[in-house]
C-alpha cells in the first residue's frame, strides 16, 4: 500500500551556466507539507512558481558549496518570499561563508525580511538537522573548494499494527492502540503491560535521498550513500573529458554510475549538466553500461517515492 508520498522536483539541472532548457542547480523535496531544497541557483523563485511549489510552507535550504551557481539564488528567494509576506521561519544550512554571504546581502541590498532566517554553518560532517521523522546528514566531498553532499534519511517507522493481536491481549480499541502504534508501551487496567512489539511487525525502513553537489569521486561516498532510494549525482562532463572533470572537481557519468553501483542505490539521476551537451544521450549511455536504472535530470522533472508498507 502506498502511503505518504515524497516528491523530488528538479528546479535546475545545469552546471555553472544556465541554458535555454536548464536553469542553475536546485532540487526541491516535498514531504508532508514541508519543502527541503538542495542548492539554490539564480532564478530559483521563478522555477518554483512554474513548478507551483509555493513560498509559504515550512522550508529548509541546504547549500552544498559557495560557488555562485549554487548559492546566488538565495537573495532572490528571500526577497520574493518577503514581498509575498511570508511569516514562517526559513532555515539555511551551508559550509563556512554562508553566514557572511547572507549578512552581506542584507547590509547592501535594501529589502525588509518579513520572516526569520536562521543560518546554520556546517563545520563538521554528520547529522546537521534532526527532525522527529527524518535527519539530514552530510559528508565533505572532493571539489575544488569545501563542499558538502547531503542525505535526507527518514527514521525507522514502527512495524505494521495488528488489531487482532491487541484485542487478544485485552487492549481496548482507542488511545491505547494509538500509543502502541507509535512505539509506546501501555499498561492495562488489570496491571498487564503490553509492549509495541507484542502487537506490531518489525520496524520498517524510511526513504533515503542523496545529493552529491559538485564532487570528484571519493572513498567515503559509497558508505554515505548506501542503499539510497535515489542518488542525485554530479555528471558535469562526459567520460571523454575525464581529465577536465578531475581538474574542475567534477564527476563523469561512468564515475557516477560506479558510485551508484558501489552504494547499492535503487536509482541514479545525473545532474549539473554542462552547457556543451544539448543532447545528453551520450552521458546516459556511458552511465547505463554500469548502472542500468539511470536517468538524466531535466528541469521540472518530478519523481514520486511512495512509502511502501510491508
Amino acid at each position: 500500500m502506498k502511503h505518504m508520498s515524497l516528491k523530488i522536483i528538479f528546479l535546475g539541472t545545469a552546471g555553472s551556466v544556465p541554458t535555454q532548457k536548464r536553469s542553475l542547480p536546485s532540487i526541491l523535496i516535498q514531504r508532508k507539507g514541508e519543502q527541503v531544497m538542495f542548492d539554490c541557483g539564480e532564478g530559483v523563485q521563478r522555477q518554483m512558481i512554474k513548478a507551483k511549489a509555493g513560498f509559504h510552507r515550512k522550508m529548509k535550504v541546504f547549500v552544498s558549496h559557495m560557488h555562485g551557481d549554487h548559492v546566488l539564488g538565495l537573495p532572490g528567494i528571500l526577497q520574493t518570499m518577503s514581498l509575498l509576506d511570508r511569516r514562517e521561519k526559513l532555515d539555511v544550512y551551508g559550509p563556512p561563508g554562508i553566514k557572511g554571504f547572507l549578512e552581506g546581502i542584507r547590509k547592501t541590498v535594501q529589502f525588509v525580511l518579513t520572516f526569520p532566517v536562521e543560518i546554520h554553518e556546517v563545520l563538521e560532517a554528520g547529522a546537521v538537522c534532526e527532525e522527529p521523522e527524518y535527519a539530514v546528514r552530510t559528508v565533505w566531498t572532493n571539489h575544488v573548494i569545501p563542499s558538502l553532499a547531503y542525505a535526507l534519511v527518514e527514521k525507522h517507522r514502527p512495524g505494521r499494527f495488528y488489531p487482532q493481536k491487541a484485542k487478544a491481549l485485552g487492549v481496548p480499541e482507542g488511545p491505547l492502540w494509538s500509543k502502541l502504534q507509535h512505539g509506546q508501551k501501555v499498561k492495562l487496567s488489570n496491571g498487564r503491560v503490553v509492549k509495541p512489539e507484542d502487537v506490531t511487525g518489525p520496524f520498517r525502513d524510511g526513504r533515503k535521498i542523496v545529493y552529491t553537489g559538485d564532487t570528484r569521486p571519493f572513498k567515503e561516498f559509497a558508505k554515505f550513500a548506501a542503499d539510497a532510494d535515489v542518488l542525485i549525482h554530479d555528471a558535469t562532463l562526459d567520460d571523454d573529458l575525464t581529465e577536465r572533470a578531475e581538474e574542475d572537481g567534477h564527476s563523469t557519468p561512468e564515475q557516477a554510475a560506479k558510485n551508484a553501483k558501489a552504494a547499492k542505490v535503487k536509482q541514479l539521476i545525473l545532474t549539473h549538466v554542462s552547457a556543451r551537451y544539448k543532447d545528453t544521450s551520450p552521458l546516459l549511455k556511458h552511465a547505463k553500461k554500469i548502472f542500468k536504472n539511470t536517468v538524466v535530470a531535466e528541469d521540472f522533472m518530478e519523481i514520486e517515492i511512495p512509502l511502501l508498507d510491508s
